[in-house]
């Protein structure tokens, strides 16, 4: 008797879990209601004025991958393990399953780069920009898992990123080839229609796309497409091209999601005074242990 209605319990909660999940497998699309149309400035452009962020695992890397120990690994018994350094942050220091924001889920490099990209990751601990807080490029900014406001009237443009307080003035008349290169390079918009087109060059070789390692070089050109299509929904895309590296140019695609809860905002997270011990700290006169 006891058997059989544990056995009828179990059915039910297997029931009731399987009805679950189908109510939470509904397609969702990215909190569009029916009926809702994204606001316009007076101007009659798209309002793209808020705080957004990225919400998906391409920090870690652009391409599909499954869960794995850490970025940085090292050979174990019964496979890898993860690198001395970052062993004691246990699932912190893990990388989560992702399914990917590039087109076609491949980045063309050229052999060489393919190579070279490879033993970036497995020196993740010591090139990563971003361990060192430095400004993460163009664009890596738009989906770093920190929010980033966008600023826009009829005449001007300008992002501000939560990551580093990195900066974007994004010209409206184009002010001619950029005068350095630089971390986050020089971004010049135009509207196609009710997309905002953002044309960046000017970088420096610096930066990486994530931690996997995914790199570039100074010859870097980033073309962005903003297309809000819902109230708290724009469409993201960016064709990324560098003849110096790939074999062609490639294209990566996510949606940004406005930040609606009351208050929100930016806070500060200028992260360089937390990793000077780690860059500078060896030259202390009496270095602390590490």
């Amino acid at each position: 008797m006891q058997t059989h209605v544990r056995n009828l319990v179990i059915t039910a909660v297997a029931a009731g879990t399987v009805s679950f999940l189908a109510t939470i497998a509904i397609p969702l699309t990215g909190q569009t209601r029916a009926g809702d149309t994204p606001p316009r400035l007076a101007g009659g452009k798209p309002d793209l004025n808020g705080i957004w962020q990225a919400l998906n695992e391409a920090n870690y890397d652009l391409q599909a991958h499954m869960a794995r120990p850490a970025l940085a690994l090292r050979a174990g018994p019964y496979g890898p393990l993860p690198a001395a350094p970052v062993l004691a942050l246990g699932a912190v220091g893990s990388v989560p399953p992702g399914g990917g924001v590039v087109d076609g889920d491949e980045i063309p490099y050229q052999p060489w780069a393919a190579a070279k990209k490879k033993e970036n990751q497995e020196n993740w601990l010591t090139r990563d920009p971003e361990i060192k807080c430095y400004l993460p490029g163009v664009p890596r900014a738009t989906y770093t898992p920190y929010p980033f406001q966008i600023l826009q009237s009829d005449k001007s443009i300008f992002i501000a990123y939560e990551y580093d307080g990195a900066v974007r003035n994004v010209y409206l008349k184009d002010p001619g080839p950029p005068p350095v290169d630089s971390w986050m390079g020089q971004s010049v918009g135009r509207w196609d229609g009710d997309t905002l087109v953002v044309d960046a060059t000017g970088f420096n070789e610096d930066t990486w796309f994530d931690r996997s390692g995914n790199f570039h070089s100074d010859a870097l050109h980033v073309v962005e497409r903003y297309t809000r299509t819902s109230p708290d929904l724009i469409t993201y895309e960016a064709t990324i091209e560098d003849p110096k590296v790939f074999t062609r140019p490639w294209k990566i695609r996510m949606p940004l999601y406005r930040r609606i809860e009351k208050n929100a905002q930016l806070m500060d997270f200028k992260c360089v005074e937390f990793v000077e011990e780690l860059m500078y700290g060896q030259w202390r006169k009496k270095p602390l242990s590490r």
